[in-house]
């Protein structure tokens, strides 16, 4: 849902933090969760002049995140609490991954693009239920990846607040449907 993405994107950022360049991460320099490479290559096809990493700011990024995750993974047209979940993802671990993780859970085919038939498969589910295995999935995931000594603490928190926060949304969006004010 689009009115979702301001919120899940302040959500977002809370786990993703400031600048780093931590020798061990493949992503290398980082602010605000977008990487340096990322940001280079959005700059080069809107005709930007790049800033020093250091000194992004949320404005810069917000473009970033809309485009490159929050559309691509068609979360408009997810329900509530999915959305959040499916960017999280993707932000952390690319569109191509949320998407998989996404259509493993509902029974799509597993391609990682999110379209009429994940939507679909998607719609014949609980929000809820989508939002519990996604979490299950995606600590799966992060389990396997050569990098989790380093850092496995951190995206296993972010996927526990995550994952919470999309079930606390949802229950609320499901209250709000029933007229219980919230």
């Amino acid at each position: 849902m689009e009115h979702n993405f301001d919120k899940s994107l302040e959500i977002m950022l809370k786990s993703e933090g400031g600048y780093v360049n931590h020798p061990s991460d493949p992503g290398g320099e980082t602010n605000l969760g977008v990487t340096k490479a990322v940001y280079e290559e959005y700059c080069m096809k809107n005709d930007f002049t790049v800033k020093d990493m250091k000194d992004l700011k949320i404005a810069d990024v917000t473009p970033i995140y809309r485009n490159n995750y929050w559309q691509r993974c068609k979360c408009d047209d997810l329900p509530t609490g999915v959305d959040l979940q499916t960017f999280d993802i993707a932000v952390n671990s690319g569109a191509g991954r949320a998407g998989k993780i996404l259509q493993r859970v509902v029974g799509a085919e597993v391609d990682g693009g999110i379209g009429p038939k994940t939507l679909e498969a998607v719609a014949k589910m609980e929000p809820l239920d989508i939002i519990r295995a996604m979490g299950v999935e995606r600590e799966a995931f992060y389990r396997e990846l050569p990098t989790f000594d380093t850092f496995g603490k951190g995206w296993l928190n972010r996927n526990k607040h995550t994952t919470d926060v999309a079930i606390e949304i949802e229950n609320n969006e499901v209250l709000r449907n029933e007229g219980v004010p919230v």
